[in-house]
């Protein structure tokens, strides 16, 4: 009868691995140690809450969408609050054009009549008196830290440059009325400054554009005549209008 052979001693010796052969059993890998990193796995960055205080933070590059925005000098004053002292500049000279307004109406003599009853005085004091009010308000504005935002609400581009056509062909257009508007009567040359005026500013409505001028050089030369008084040239429309 067979008996189970005797487990307890040494294990028999392997026989020795021939040189060029692979050994029977492959090496077992090293198994990572507890801290230790895969190079293959990329290294997680621990939340806020789970660092060691005597490690530093860990850092990123800001993103563009994270730039601080440039600060703006031009409302400088107004974060600060400290006055833009130029600014006193504008609201002296509001202040000496308003007294000089009620020095100059103050001068004027007392010309009344039927056609004016209040006289030529009044009106320019009440703009001086105006002025004046605006420039204290103005004054302490600046004094509080108020300061105006450059370009506000305009659609600007100060980079494009001077348009000089359509300036030079406004001024022609304002040139022929002021000659033609003894000669040839307001209707006459108010037409050519409307539809002069729309030509230079590039409507190329030629025919409505004439329609529409003659239209507003009968209703101003209509309404200076009867709702003020005031009766523009007619020139060779004389006896017509």
């Amino acid at each position: 009868m067979a008996t189970a052979p005797d487990r307890g001693g040494d294990p028999p010796p392997r026989p020795a691995a021939r040189e060029g052969t692979v050994p029977a059993v492959p090496p077992i890998p090293a198994q990572p140690t507890a801290g230790a990193a895969d190079p293959a796995t990329p290294a997680a960055v621990p939340p806020a809450a789970e660092r060691t205080p005597g490690l530093p933070a860990v850092t990123r590059p800001a993103a563009a969408d994270d730039a601080p925005a440039a600060a703006n000098p031009a409302d400088g004053a107004a974060r600060t609050g400290k006055p833009d002292r130029a600014q006193y500049a504008v609201c002296a000279f509001l202040a000496l054009v308003g007294g000089l307004v009620i020095v100059d109406a103050a001068r004027t003599g007392h010309a009344i009549s039927t056609a004016d009853p209040i006289g030529p005085k009044p009106v320019p004091i009440l703009l001086g008196v105006l002025l004046l009010i605006v420039a204290a308000i103005y004054a302490v504005d600046v004094a509080r830290g108020g300061s105006g935002e450059p370009e506000a609400g305009e659609d600007v581009d100060l980079t494009t440059p001077i348009d000089w056509r359509t300036v030079l062909l406004l001024i022609g257009a304002f040139l022929v009325n002021a000659v033609l508007i003894d000669r040839l009567g307001w209707v006459i040359s108010g037409t050519l400054l409307f539809w002069g005026s729309a030509f230079a500013l590039g409507n190329r409505h030629h025919v409505r554009n004439l329609l529409i001028a003659v239209a507003l050089s009968l209703i101003t030369f209509y309404t200076f005549a009867i709702g003020l008084g005031v009766n523009l040239p007619a020139g060779v429309l004389q006896g017509i209008l």
